[in-house]
């Protein structure tokens, strides 16, 4: 209820703003209207993609899902803005039984130094290239993420938006001080209670549909073994789900400095599997997300011809002992990359990312934790050229999940004149199949896209 109020309030907010620029007549530029100073401008891409399962395309024509094999979507981004206010919804397009979601959707006003903005939005923190630990605001839709990086660069498209008010303060050139209110933890609950309570082959989550065999095995045996309605969800829409945090960023010298804490709840459930009372009772599971505090550095600096990238978070939950099993024990999160031009043109861009946890000693053989590794860690490297004045790139990205023993290596050649891109990428899943990665060693894939952009 809370997300839909708050839509409704920035839409209405939205069109009431670009209702005073009738005369100025939409393009595709920014445009300036002369009565009341504000700019306007319309962006937006449109993607049609064929994707190949090779599972599916062994068995025969009659084993492809047609849902699963061709996917169109668009994007249309809206932004009004003055010298005092902005107001921005960008809209995502499917063809599905909902055709129309909202990607962002806020109301920003500038007061000097300071601006606030309050709607649904995506807000980056830490400088890792994709998902570091200080990347904590937006909970990425895991079913997209490899789909998305067979062919695309930046990850910010499968990130979920928050209801959230935001605000930052600017000190000089260099310093600003940002601090973030989410007033409910509603999107994650969502998602998890659509992917275990729907027996279709295709599914609607929040940020649009996907097929069901990008969920996680771990969901999957959970909905197997237990019934859709036996599984407990908490309400995490009202104010005894919010979350906070506060963050500093500031320039010395050629280094990029940040450090930041936050209060929330994190995106990894707990889950309490709770026996029947009775012989005809059935059990039932309860998934309880656990609070936690983070404090965190970030630092990034070219050294050596290295754009050099690293991140540090210290992950504290209510488990300080680290014997409560349904509490995750604290840990230490971290990530370290760079990306460098190496010879004849090539680029590397590698990324590390890992935790440790803390306290192991004292897990038992029923906590949630049990029989995992006290450390997780893994590895993304691409190598990237340019030929043919720049039109084509050929590119290749290793993911190696260490401690699992599995990895993802996705290929990709692509080709870009002025608006129009296209793209023909795979994806190759290997490595121990119980593992983060090796999981979709069924979802081997190969993928055609055209993108127009405007």
């Amino acid at each position: 209820m809370l997300r839909k109020i708050g839509l409704f309030v920035i839409v209405v907010l939205f069109l009431n703003n670009t209702a005073w620029t009738q005369d100025f007549g939409f393009s595709f530029d920014d445009t300036e209207t002369s009565a009341q100073n504000q700019f306007v401008s319309i962006s937006g891409e449109v993607s049609a993609a064929i994707i190949g399962y090779f599972d599916e395309m062994i068995e025969g024509a009659k084993h492809i899902n047609t849902r699963d094999m061709f996917m169109f979507s668009g994007k249309l981004n809206f932004s009004a803005q003055s010298h005092f206010a902005q107001g921005v919804i960008n809209l995502k397009l499917v063809p599905s039984l909902v055709p129309v979601s909202i990607d962002e959707a806020y109301i920003r006003a500038f007061f000097g130094d300071l601006d606030v903005s309050a709607g649904f939005r995506k807000i980056t923190w830490g400088k890792a290239d994709q998902f570091g630990p200080l990347d904590i605001i937006n909970l990425p839709d895991q079913s997209k993420i490899f789909i998305e990086m067979a062919d695309n660069n930046n990850l910010n498209g499968v990130k979920i938006a928050n209801p959230l008010i935001h605000a930052s303060y600017r000190f000089g050139q260099f310093s600003k001080l940002e601090c973030v209110f989410l007033p409910s933890f509603e999107i994650v609950s969502m998602a998890i209670s659509s992917a275990i309570g729907n027996d279709d082959d295709f599914l609607t989550l929040v940020s649009g549909p996907i097929s069901k065999r990008w969920i996680p095995a771990e969901m999957k045996k959970l909905s197997q073994m237990i019934p859709p309605d036996a599984f407990l969800m908490p309400d995490t829409s009202g104010l005894d789900y919010a979350q906070a945090g506060l963050r500093f960023t500031t320039t010395i010298g050629s280094a990029d400095l940040g450090v930041q804490y936050f209060y929330g709840r994190m995106f990894q459930p707990a889950v309490k599997f709770i026996s029947p009372t009775a012989p005809d009772v059935l059990p039932s599971i309860e998934f309880l997300f656990n609070i936690y505090h983070q404090i965190g550095i970030d630092y990034a600096q070219v050294l050596a011809g290295f754009n050099i990238r690293a991140e540090v978070a210290a992950n504290i939950t209510e488990d300080l002992k680290g014997d409560d099993g349904y509490i995750y024990n604290p840990s230490i999160g971290w990530s370290f990359g760079f990306d460098r031009n190496i010879f004849a043109g090539i680029n590397i861009n590698l990324q590390a990312n890992g935790s440790v946890r803390l306290f192991n000693d004292k897990v038992g053989i029923d906590d949630i934790e049990a029989g995992k590794p006290i450390t997780s860690t893994r590895i993304t490297t691409m190598l990237s050229k340019k030929f043919l004045r720049d039109e084509f790139e050929l590119r290749t990205a290793v993911v190696w999940g260490i401690e699992d023993e599995d990895c993802v290596i996705i290929p990709a050649l692509i080709w870009m004149k002025d608006d129009l891109r296209a793209a023909f990428s795979g994806g190759f899943f290997l490595g121990d199949s119980n593992g983060q990665l090796g999981q979709y060693k069924d979802n081997n894939f190969l993928k055609i896209s055209v993108t127009y952009i405007f």
